[in-house]
C-alpha cells in the first residue's frame, strides 16, 4: 500500500543553511510504495535551492533514482570516523531520463535547480523493516558538508562550516 506525505519547510528549518528564510510551505512529497516516487518544488529558501531533508542509509544496500522530469543536483557524502568529517563526496546535475546510483552508507540529498518540479522514482525499501535511514547526522551537522545556493542564476557549493573535515568539490 503506498503513503503520501508532505515534507514542509518547518521541518527542514534545522537543516537549511538560511533556517529564518522564506520558501515553499511544501518543499517535496513522497509517495512510499514500490516504487517510490518524490515530487519537489520549484523554487528556494533564501538563496538555498529546495531540497530534500537527506539521511545516511543504514541498510547494506544502494539506492537507484531515475528523473522523471525537471532538473535537479544529487549530492552525496561518505562520513569519516566522526561525524563532523566527510572522507568523499559526489555531486551529479540530472534532467530527465538520468540515473542516479547511491552507493550504500552513503549520506545523499537531491535539490531541484530547474522553474518546474523535479520528479523522481526510486528503488529504496518502502517497508518499516528495511527502511533505515539515519537522519540524526544531518540533524547535528544542521545540513551535509556543502548547502547548494543559487548565485547569478547558477548553482554553486557554499560550505557548512559545522564540518571541520571536508574534501573540496566542485559542481
Amino acid at each position: 500500500m503506498s503513503q503520501m506525505s508532505a515534507r514542509t519547510l518547518e521541518k527542514m528549518r534545522e537543516i537549511l543553511m538560511e533556517p529564518d528564510a522564506s520558501g515553499p510551505e511544501d518543499m517535496y512529497y513522497m509517495i512510499r510504495g514500490n516504487p517510490n516516487v518524490t515530487v519537489w518544488n520549484p523554487g528556494s529558501v533564501g538563496k538555498e535551492y529546495v531540497k530534500t531533508y537527506g539521511h545516511y542509509h543504514k541498510h547494506d544496500e544502494p539506492e537507484t533514482y531515475h528523473v522523471l522530469h525537471g532538473e535537479g543536483i544529487f549530492f552525496m557524502q561518505k562520513m569519516g570516523k566522526k561525524i563532523d568529517e566527510i572522507e568523499e563526496i559526489k555531486v551529479q546535475k540530472t534532467k530527465a531520463g538520468d540515473v542516479i546510483k547511491i552507493p550504500s552508507g552513503w549520506g545523499h540529498f537531491a535539490c531541484n535547480i530547474g522553474k518546474t518540479f523535479l520528479v523522481t522514482v526510486d528503488d529504496a525499501p518502502s517497508d518499516a523493516e528495511h527502511n533505515q535511514n539515519d537522519y540524526t547526522p544531518i540533524q547535528k551537522m544542521h545540513g551535509f558538508a556543502y548547502y547548494i545556493v543559487e548565485k547569478d542564476g547558477k548553482p554553486i557549493l557554499a560550505r557548512n562550516h559545522n564540518y571541520k573535515k571536508v574534501p573540496d568539490v566542485k559542481l
